[in-house]
């Protein structure tokens, strides 16, 4: 429960000249990932914000290990690794068609009330969800 998969296709504007796809592109997959997690777990992240809680990034580490390509079906898996106070951390890593690996990435983000623009404790729901999968 602490995983989940998505697959996400390149699309040709994500890519250079050589059909390569542009390093900054890599973190909207990645937030593709950490969203479907939420939803998978019964969580709207759409709905958190609704009820003023944001949950941007703080700290992100990215290591490239090799290109993904125009067209390629891409399988970007998150997993949860850690929730303290305000911040909650997610391993995630990026494979191509043949499993190979191309990324990893470590990411924190820090639950934020969005009418303050401070750190708040996340709300009951995600506690009582962290508390079962952990």
């Amino acid at each position: 429960m602490k995983d989940h998969q998505i697959q996400v296709r390149v699309r040709y504007s994500e890519t250079d000249q050589m059909g390569v796809v542009y390093h900054g592109n890599y973190i909207p997959y990645f937030e593709i990932g950490r969203v479907e997690w939420l939803r998978d777990k019964g969580i709207s992240y759409k709905n958190m914000e609704e009820s003023g809680i944001g949950l941007p990034i703080v700290s992100m580490n990215i290591n490239y290990k090799k290109s993904a390509r125009y067209d390629e079906l891409l399988t970007v898996h998150t997993t949860f690794k850690s929730q303290s106070s305000v911040k909650i951390e997610f391993d995630c890593a990026i494979y191509n068609e043949s499993e190979e690996l191309l990324t990893t990435a470590q990411f924190i983000l820090v639950f934020v009330a969005l009418k303050t623009g401070r750190p708040t404790a996340p709300p009951d729901y995600i506690l009582d969800l962290l508390k079962r999968i952990e």
